[in-house]
Formats: C-alpha cells, sequence, structure tokens
C-alpha cells in the first residue's frame, strides 16, 4: 500500500472519512469520493480540501484507483463501488481499519506515534484538544477527529509533519454486515486515553461487562513502552485498570488520582480550572467550552501534553486557545425572535445531562429549551429509563421522531412519542413534535425571546433546522 498514488472515499461525508480524505490529499495522493446529495456537516471541509465528490455511488467511480476506504454506512461492503473494487483486485480498507494503517504508516509511507482517544463520551472534545495542544506547541501533528470545522485547527483531520498521529478510537464495530472487529482495535499508540466507559451501542454489546472487554482488549494492544491515561474517576475505567499491567496515569476529579482538578469556576462560556499532580500544583488553566465535563477533558490533554515533554506553561497558553468543535455546544446565532441558538451531538443519557447542566450554569437566569432527537431504535429501547431523567435541567423539552440507523430495522415497541409521554411524567413542559418541519414551524410560532437558549441534540440530522429559521 506505500505505493499508492490514488484513493476513493465511499461514504466520504462520514464525520471518520472527511478527515482521513483531507490527510490523504495533503499527503498528495489524488482523492475522490462519494456519498448521497444530502447536505453534511463536513461538506465545507471537503469542498476547502479541494476534494471531488460524487453525488451518487456508481461502479466507474472506482475504475482506476488504487485503493478504496469505506464506511460501515451505504451497505459497507455490499455497497455497489465496493463490490467494484473488490471484482477488479483493488485494495479496500474500511474506515476503522484505515485510521490504525494511516497511523502506522502502511498507506501513508511515514510510521508515527499514535496518541488514540476513547471511551464513551469525550472523545471529539478531547482528541481535538490533544491536536491544538500539539499544534501550538510546534509539533505540526497528524490528527482524525470526528466532527466538521473546529476552530482551533480548522480541518477535522490534517497530515503534519510531526511524528505524532492523534486519533479519536471508536468503540463500534468495522462492518456491521462482515466484520465485528472494534475499530479501536486496529490502532497500536503510544499513548491512549480512556475519557469514561459507559454502555451504548447495544446493537454491537450486550452488557457493559461485554463493552468493558472490548476496551481492555485495546488496552492491552497498545506499545508495551507506551501508557494509559485513564479516568479514574470511572467505575468501568477502574475494573480496566485491574486487567492492564502496563504504564498508567488516572486523572479526574477525585484528589486519589494521579492528576486532579482542584476546582473549577465557569464563567460564560469559558471554564476556568486548577490542577494538581505528582505533589505539584500546576495553576489555573482555561478553555473556552463550558462545563465540568470539558475541564476534566481538557486535563486527559494536558497529561497527553506533559507526557511528550511539552512545557506547563506552553501547555497553559495552548489549551487556552480550544474553543470547541462543531457540534460540540456549537453557537448557531440568533433566531429572529431574539433566542440564542446552540447546537450538540449529544445522543446518550449522559451527553445530555451535563450538557444541559453545563447550559444551566452558564445562562443562570435564561429559559432552556432542548429540542431531541433520538438515534437509533436500539440505543432508545436499551437506554428509555436513562432518557427519562436526563433532561433535568431544561425548561422545555421538545422530542422529535428516532433518527433511524441504515444499520438496523424499525422497531414498533419503542418511539419517540412514548419517550415523550415517560419523560412528561416528571417534567412539566415535554412536547412530541414528529418531523423536523413539525419542530420548525412551533418555533417560528413560538418566538422565543432574548431570555431563551434554544439547544438542539441527537447524532442525526436535526441540527438541519436552523437552516430554515435562521
Amino acid at each position: 500500500m506505500s505505493k499508492v498514488k490514488s484513493m476513493h472515499f465511499v461514504g466520504i461525508k462520514g464525520v471518520g472519512m472527511t478527515p482521513l480524505a483531507i490527510i490523504a490529499k495533503e499527503a498528495g495522493i489524488k482523492v475522490t469520493g462519494s456519498d448521497i446529495a444530502e447536505e453534511f456537516i463536513t461538506d465545507e471541509g471537503l469542498k476547502e480540501a479541494g476534494i471531488k465528490v460524487f453525488d451518487s455511488f456508481k461502479s466507474e467511480h472506482v475504475a482506476s484507483v488504487d485503493l478504496v476506504i469505506a464506511s460501515g454506512a451505504h451497505g459497507g461492503r455490499d455497497n455497489i463501488e465496493v463490490k467494484t473494487a473488490l471484482s477488479k483486485g483493488i485494495k479496500i480498507l474500511m474506515q476503522g481499519e484505515a485510521v490504525g494503517a494511516f497511523m502506522d504508516g502502511s498507506v501513508l509511507g511515514k510510521k508515527f506515534e499514535g496518541i488514540s482517544v476513547s471511551g464513551a463520551h469525550g472523545k471529539t472534545t478531547t482528541t481535538a484538544m490533544i491536536a491544538t495542544i500539539l499544534k501550538e506547541a510546534g509539533l505540526d501533528p497528524t490528527y482524525v477527529i470526528g466532527t466538521g470545522n473546529i476552530p482551533s485547527l480548522g480541518s477535522s483531520g490534517h497530515f503534519g509533519k510531526g511524528k505524532y498521529f492523534v486519533a479519536e478510537a471508536d468503540e463500534y464495530i468495522t462492518d456491521p454486515k462482515h466484520d465485528n472487529t472494534i475499530k479501536f482495535l486496529w490502532q497500536r499508540p503510544l499513548i491512549a486515553v480512556f475519557t469514561n466507559i459507559e454502555f451504548d451501542h447495544p446493537d454491537v454489546y450486550s452488557s457493559i461487562d461485554d463493552m468493558r472487554e472490548a476496551f481492555v482488549k485495546f488496552a492491552n494492544n497498545f506499545s508495551s513502552t507506551g501508557v494509559l491515561i485513564a479516568n479514574g474517576d470511572d467505575e468501568q475505567v477502574l475494573k480496566v485498570l485491574k486487567e492492564y499491567k502496563r504504564r498508567a496515569i488516572t486523572f479526574g476529579l477525585s484528589s486519589k488520582n494521579d492528576f486532579y482538578i482542584e476546582r473549577i469556576s465557569i464563567s460564560g462560556d469559558r471554564t476556568f480550572f486548577w490542577v494538581n499532580g505528582r505533589g505539584m500544583n500546576f495553576g489555573e488553566f482555561s478553555v473556552s467550552v463550558a462545563g465540568e465535563h470539558n475541564a476534566v477533558n481538557a486535563l486527559a490533554s494536558i497529561i497527553v501534553s506533559y507526557e511528550l515533554g511539552i512545557d506547563m506553561e506552553k501547555i497553559k497558553k495552548a489549551i487556552a486557545k480550544y474553543s470547541g468543535s462543531k457540534r460540540r455546544a456549537e453557537y448557531i446565532g440568533k433566531l429572529p425572535s431574539g433566542g440564542l441558538a446552540f447546537d450538540d451531538y449529544a445522543h446518550h443519557p449522559t451527553e445530555i445531562k451535563k450538557t444541559l447542566k453545563a447550559f444551566k450554569k452558564i445562562f443562570p437566569k435564561k429559559r432552556i429549551v432542548c429540542i431531541f432527537q433520538p438515534h437509533t431504535y436500539s440505543r432508545t429501547k436499551s437506554l428509555f429509563e436513562e432518557f427519562k431523567t436526563s433532561f433535568i435541567d431544561a425548561n422545555t423539552v421538545i422530542i422529535a421522531n428516532i433518527y433511524a440507523s441504515l444499520r438496523e430495522e424499525a422497531d414498533p415497541t419503542v418511539s419517540s412519542e412514548l419517550l415523550a409521554q415517560e419523560v412528561g411524567k416528571s417534567h412539566r413542559d415535554v412536547i412530541f413534535l414528529p418531523t423536523l418541519d413539525n419542530v420548525v414551524e412551533y418555533l417560528s410560532k413560538k418566538g422565543y425571546d432574548s431570555n431563551t437558549v434554544v439547544i438542539t441534540m441527537g447524532a442525526g440530522d436535526v441540527y438541519k433546522i436552523w437552516t430554515s429559521l435562521l
């Protein structure tokens, strides 16, 4: 694969695919891709990178390429382009496999020292924070971050001149119909971060124990000279550490950790926090994103950077440059009626709860309206009880229909209407609006003023309502 001169991405608009395509393009490889015509948050990054994207899947798109990268979406290996490539003897890599191959140098011809970030929540933010610090420290890292634009970095992917490769390490499977290998097992990093472990992806894991075992396997897949940066406040991560025999550094809010946050102060959209570790007080740090959880994510990023030998004062200045990522508590603009519009990718009960808690602290005197679009029938059903109590910091909750994944069948035993009914038993203002058009119509009529914050949440396409409203 070191002789690859041209590469085609099947499902290129996916948040895990676009950064790889940008890396390949910057590395001097001819890159094309295909996807559906629908608008995605990655469109801008692909356009800026000058990558040609076909708005359909056709055999001729892979007529003369050296390597095809495919995602588990759009049929995975059953996609017509992938099938055509296989019939022509063209090498195929699935997205998760490709991240590992990019990291170890087998595709790009350059072997990196990997930094992998995994966990149920906080992967994207922590990966972006690490990449920001390394960039500001002049180390020019290569990185793969699963989102759209990142203000402190620019695009979500970059082929750097430095030796470090920073990547999200996904706990989902490689190809739902053909390869059940957990994506992060394709990576063999020098440093890994475990932000937390919480039950998710019920279509893959049977239980939290099953999920934790995948993390144990990943932990034992690291370089023998590497280190695991682990959230010591997380019950499941601590269980992993009992089965992990190599070097580890713990972090969190508790003083029992190797590095811990002594106190946190939130002012507007900025979070200030004070760090202790190894018997030393490292003083005050700040990031331009709000929330206790983001301070913890930042701490993990600080420890990684410190392990790489970056001076702590440089780290302080660098982490202060981080100001969020696309679809992570992202400020969208003002509604015509004056309300503030935000968007967030939160789709798990814990993420919803933490994000709303952060918004409550930022805007203590404003009314918070949360528009939630559940993602997948299997997750909604498995975590139904947890979802019921996730919206306590929202004044109004609007729930739209479940965003169904192409990888699963509809389940008539669970619905957003049923979820809205159950949430309404403990929350006084819950509204079920089936379609996004219904949501747009409701918000237009409601006319939320400047005393209101409206935030969309979900891993589907709920963010698209803002195109109509703003």
